[in-house]
């Protein structure tokens, strides 16, 4: 390769940016939807709420780990492409195997396919500085001890297999702040990696919506249309503020190495996945005149509006340095009503609208604070300090 590492003032030797589009993505669009399948009915157990989280930290794992690559590395080359190839391979593995691991081996094989070929790229640039020899060293080892753990559970018995799983990813997960102290050196492309984790964003919203709108009936009433455009207003309030952080350059002006802006993301997009499942069956709920919504899905739809919002004031804090307390107190005030509705009333007809009205009623405050720190702070890019 004849690209060196990108930083936030200076991109060598042309290095020009090549967006994962078209078959990647859509590979992932499936693996998120053999997640969501791990969900059964409209009272699934707390087991399966924390298989489908452990195996959405897997795609998200692997997504993650392709973009901090992408970000410091050129891609746009043709052994690059043909990387992305295997690694798509890999991805379709993964889910096609998430339904039903951990009884197939379909999962952790496509999942090594596509550590592998991360593996490979970062091995393939090691040597054009040293810049990059600290860099990959960090990640050949904490990814490679993490892919390790996944090829060892291949000869495992199946009960055995998801506790290397775990082990593995953690170690993976940790692996950028563990070596903070090197990373932090040759920091993340301030616009490239937001683009690449919002591009995982858009495609959890699109599921999203998707698991709204397949639960409404083929032939919808005008009471049936009122329930969709409430249950659509969720997801699309938690769009409109998300764009807007993007949109407004907050998220690009304190990245440094990128471990926490996107260690928020995992949490963040594990709550997304988990909201558009939880409409779709509230209003399923509806169309079949619930009388009471089940307490497993109150609680979940509660949890994951509530981590959204949680989740946004992190990446505030992450891209601002500190917090006002006018944004502290409308997220407080925003979770305790996403809390306390499903908590106040089992009716799937009451508690629609009115969390909708709370959530519309938090974007537009947060929003509104959001472009206006937007406007007040300067536009240039932050130099992250020395050491941290």
């Amino acid at each position: 390769p004849t690209c060196t590492i990108r930083t936030p003032s200076v991109t060598s030797t042309m290095c020009r940016w090549w967006p994962v589009t078209g078959g990647p993505t859509l590979v992932f669009v499936l693996a998120l939807l053999a997640v969501q399948n791990r969900l059964h009915g409209s009272t699934p157990s707390y087991g399966e709420i924390l298989q489908a989280a452990g195996l959405y930290a897997v795609v998200w794992g692997s997504w993650a780990g392709q973009a901090f690559y992408d970000t410091r590395f050129d891609p746009d080359d043709a052994a690059h492409r043909l990387a992305v190839l295997v690694g798509m391979l890999g991805a379709a593995g993964m889910a096609i195997g998430a339904e039903e691991a951990p009884d197939t081996l379909l999962l952790p094989l496509g999942y090594l396919v596509v550590r592998g070929t991360l593996l490979a790229l970062y091995l393939r640039v090691r040597g054009i500085s040293p810049n990059a020899r600290r860099l990959t060293t960090v990640y050949l080892t904490g990814f490679g001890l993490g892919s390790l753990l996944w090829a060892v559970s291949l000869a495992l018995p199946v009960p055995l297999r998801p506790v290397l799983w775990i082990v593995g990813l953690v170690i993976e997960l940790l692996t950028p702040w563990v070596g903070q102290r090197w990373l932090v050196r040759h920091p993340v492309h301030p616009l490239h990696l937001p683009e690449r984790i919002g591009q995982f964003t858009i495609i959890l919203l699109g599921v999203s919506l998707t698991d709204v709108l397949d639960a409404v009936p083929a032939r919808p009433s005008m009471a049936d249309v009122g329930v969709a455009i409430a249950a659509f207003a969720i997801p699309a309030s938690v769009w409109w503020v998300y764009t807007t952080l993007i949109t407004v350059g907050l998220s690009v002006r304190r990245l440094h190495a990128g471990a926490g802006y996107s260690a928020v993301h995992g949490p963040f997009g594990a709550a997304l996945l988990l909201l558009g499942w939880a409409l779709g069956q509230i209003v399923r709920e509806i169309e079949a005149h619930s009388p009471e919504l089940p307490g497993v899905l109150r609680l979940l739809v509660a949890a994951s509006l509530g981590i959204w919002m949680l989740c946004g004031l992190a990446l505030q804090r992450i891209s601002l340095g500190h917090l006002p307390p006018s944004r502290i107190a409308a997220t407080a005030v925003g979770v305790a009503l996403v809390v306390l509705v499903p908590a106040a009333t089992p009716s799937p007809t009451l508690i629609l609208p009115l969390l909708a009205v709370a959530v519309i009623c938090h974007a537009v405050v947060v929003a509104q604070m959001i472009m206006r720190l937007g406007a007040e702070r300067p536009s240039t890019v932050q130099a992250p300090p020395a050491g941290g």
